[in-house]
């Protein structure tokens, strides 16, 4: 029997926390062997649909499978096809990265020569070689995270699940991860990335789900996003910071609802009209906005997310404690199979 086409559906998946209805009927449908974006501010059930899909929480409402396999019923099948990198590492910093890739591959069921070898082999890929024999504790942030995702790629997964793989990460080590994620889907990995990080989702998904409130409120690839808020973005990038409120007034005056950037001295506007823009950007200048550049172009991730919740993206996860699982095992079920 072939393989079934989606690597999740999930249908008026649900679950509440006492009153607090975490997730609320949220739809999937996530084509194999690619990167998926599950996008969401603080608090908008996220990292909730995530373990509920990897069988870390059962859900109250609705019904999923994931490879083929329902999440309720086939919750064991489902641990041996998946791995999931939450946002905490769950490699032991008391041990060598050697050590941890080792000791997992065998409660794997991997036999030690085998264990041992494909330690050396996750190890290379990921330029932690040189790094093998020391003490995890002494690693930087970058070195955890992609020791972390090694960790879960042991037995390979066909779904993988990235919960805020980068935060905190210093672009460097942001990049190093982003193009880890890409070798695995080549190599055929299915992913399914929860991110904070806008760029990050516009860089690695071919499809993308935005969720608000524990529901879609919007799905379709980051092009199709961005044509959906609007053709045009002006964003402009003032010499002077201390002025960007004047020019915000300005610009609202003429174009409408603003959007401040995180850098202090940009700001951006939707315009599907040229000739309006840049009668804008000429009205700056005679005010006396110095301006350092400015451009007319398709809108940002980060435009499109404020316009669709509202507000923009944040740093947090939505609340729940993270559990790390490696494929085949969590920490409730100890029973592994490789």
């Amino acid at each position: 029997m072939s393989p079934p086409s989606l690597a999740i559906e999930a249908s008026g998946l649900a679950k509440a926390f006492g009153e607090h209805r975490a997730v609320d009927g949220v739809d999937l449908a996530v084509p194999r062997g690619i990167v998926y974006g599950v996008l969401g501010p603080n608090g908008a059930g996220k990292s909730t649909t995530i373990k509920m899909l990897a069988t870390l929480l059962r859900p109250d409402g609705g019904e999923a499978r994931v490879l083929g396999h329902d999440i309720v019923r086939e919750d064991d099948a489902v641990r041996r096809k998946v791995a999931l990198t939450g946002q905490l590492a769950s490699v032991d910093e008391e041990l060598t990265a050697t050590e941890n890739l080792v000791l997992i591959g065998l409660l794997l069921g991997l036999r030690r020569p085998a264990a041992k070898a494909r330690a050396s082999e996750l190890l290379g890929a990921f330029g932690l070689e040189e790094a093998s024999g020391r003490l995890v504790k002494h690693f930087s942030g970058g070195m955890r995270r992609r020791l972390d995702i090694a960790a879960s790629l042991v037995v390979t997964p066909e779904l993988l699940f990235l919960d805020e793989p980068t935060t905190g990460l210093d672009p460097r080590s942001r990049g190093q991860v982003w193009d880890i994620v890409r070798m695995l889907v080549e190599g055929g990995t299915t992913i399914l990335l929860c991110t904070q990080y806008l760029e990050e989702a516009d860089q690695l998904a071919s499809g993308i789900a935005v969720i608000d409130r524990g529901r879609v409120i919007a799905e379709g690839s980051p092009s199709q996003l961005k044509r959906s808020v609007g053709s045009g973005t002006l964003h402009v990038r003032l010499l002077d910071a201390a002025r960007r409120d004047e020019a915000s007034r300005l610009l609202g005056e003429r174009l409408g609802t603003v959007h401040l950037e995180p850098d202090p001295a940009s700001l951006s506007v939707q315009s599907d009209d040229a000739d309006a823009a840049a009668a804008a950007v000429g009205a700056l200048a005679a005010a006396g906005i110095a301006i350092g550049d400015f451009a007319l172009g398709q809108p940002s991730l980060d435009e499109v997310f404020m316009a669709l919740t509202g507000h923009p993206a944040e740093a947090e996860g939505d609340g729940a404690a993270e559990v790390p699982v490696a494929a085949g095992r969590t920490n409730d079920d100890q029973e592994t199979t490789a």
